[in-house]
């Protein structure tokens, strides 16, 4: 999403690096410059006003020290005042230690609640949690069946009535939660397309009930100020604990995330850049602003990789590298255990200085899941020893991989490359990437 911003906001930038000193005249530029960014990314005109002010006493206030540049200053200011617009830090979901647990999800329709709703219930679930859904969105057609099929892969049960009343729905669902021994319930509530007083009525009648440990409102970070205007009508209604930002993979500038702890009050407390169950993110105020930035989110990369990738598994890997006995079998472990990560854009964005880079690149996800089909339709005995690959088996693995055979040929040679550099790295003592010589087109 903050591609284009980034990329904006560096080339401003570096138009104060070099210079001898920050001045009046310099800082003036810049800044105007920033606001203009900011602007054109959909941030909210006071919220950018109010920004660029707080940048310019920061910085007019400053003496540059002999041993930082006038751009690195200005960089540094603005991303402290990008941490604090963002909400200073993180914002944890209150949890429930003396009885159950009760999250309010509200949102409008299309927002992405229902599929927040089953990313939640994971990742609780995984803390050890014993989770149960209420499905309160009664008037969505198949809302409820969607739910049930989000909660089906991770065993999460899902409670619904057959009556179209949401408020008979939680009351019943509650109950069911204390009978049950349920420590944490996640209510997933209706939305529309657009506010309106009904709504807002049942919302507030099922937070009177329940009286949640937790109120969130989902936007969709791509509807661009729209989305702040609802989170605003939303909270003066409902009075929520805090947002959630969806969709946060898109084409969109980026002045929704921006502008929405501004001009709400209220902290951004998970992000979500995926369809995928795992694609949920707790919301760093410091690493999203050293992404925005072009710094990358090496924490975040580093933490995505320590989930993904089994230490066991990595400890033999490392020994098939100095064995050079890395075979496609090896290959194929480490093509899901990247999967797992997320998208091959979102993943390389959070490398220093790669952001601005890969932002007009073809990167296709499909490179990986076409890789993956032509290793799967392989025997065993052909991924442990590619040398025995010839043209019959070649073509049937094309065939059951609904590739081509040019493709095959790409990737075993590719593979056979891979081997030699790993080989010669291993003479000299030293590791090579996995993916250093592969191109996946």
């Amino acid at each position: 999403m903050f591609e284009d911003l980034s990329l904006k906001l560096e080339n401003t930038l570096k138009k104060v690096r070099g210079q001898g000193k920050l001045t009046e005249k310099n800082i003036s530029d810049t800044l105007r410059e920033i606001r203009r960014v900011l602007l054109d990314a959909d941030v909210n005109y006071k919220v950018a006003k109010d920004f660029i002010e707080q940048v310019s006493q920061k910085a007019l206030g400053k003496e540059v020290l002999s041993s930082i540049s006038p751009g690195q200053l200005i960089t540094k200011i603005i991303y402290d005042e990008l941490i604090i617009l963002l909400g200073g830090d993180r914002s944890e979901i209150k949890l429930n230690g003396s009885g159950i647990t009760t999250i309010l999800v509200v949102g409008l329709q299309g927002s992405g609640k229902t599929t927040f709703c089953g990313k939640l219930s994971k990742r609780l679930k995984e803390s050890n949690l014993k989770v149960l859904l209420i499905a309160a969105d009664v008037y969505r057609p198949a809302a409820i069946e969607q739910l049930k099929i989000l909660a089906a892969p991770i065993n999460v049960p899902v409670f619904s009535i057959s009556e179209q009343d949401a408020v008979k729905t939680v009351r019943l669902g509650m109950d069911y939660a204390k009978e049950s021994g349920f420590d944490t319930v996640i209510i997933d509530t209706a939305g529309r397309l657009h506010i309106d007083e009904e709504m807002m009525e049942e919302v507030a009648r099922i937070k009177e009930i329940v009286n949640p440990t937790e109120s969130l409102f989902v936007v969709d970070s791509m509807t661009g100020q729209d989305a702040v205007n609802s989170a605003k009508l939303f909270n003066e209604k409902v009075n929520y604990d805090g947002i959630v930002l969806t969709k946060l993979d898109g084409d969109s500038r980026g002045g929704a995330a921006l502008s929405i702890r501004s001009v709400v009050g209220k902290p951004i407390k998970f992000i979500s850049n995926g369809e995928k169950l795992d694609a949920l993110e707790i919301f760093h105020p410091d690493r999203l602003a050293s992404r925005i930035l072009g710094k990358g989110d090496i924490i975040s990369l580093v933490e995505k990789a320590q989930e993904s990738f089994d230490e066991v598994e990595t400890r033999k890997l490392e020994e098939k590298f100095r064995k050079n006995k890395f075979d496609f079998e090896d290959f194929l472990k480490q093509i899901k255990a990247i999967k797992k990560m997320g998208s091959l854009s979102s993943l390389l964005g959070m490398i220093p200085g790669l952001g601005s880079q890969v932002k007009n690149a073809q990167i296709d996800d499909k490179a990986l899941v076409k890789v993956e089909a032509i290793i799967n339709s392989m025997t065993i005995n052909e991924r442990i020893a590619p040398k025995i690959l010839n043209g019959n088996r070649r073509k049937r693995i094309a065939k059951g991989s609904g590739t081509s055979i040019q493709d095959v040929n790409r990737l075993v040679k590719q593979f056979g490359e891979m081997q030699k550099m790993m080989s010669r790295m291993n003479q000299k003592g030293g590791a090579g990437s996995l993916f250093n010589n592969l191109k996946f087109n």
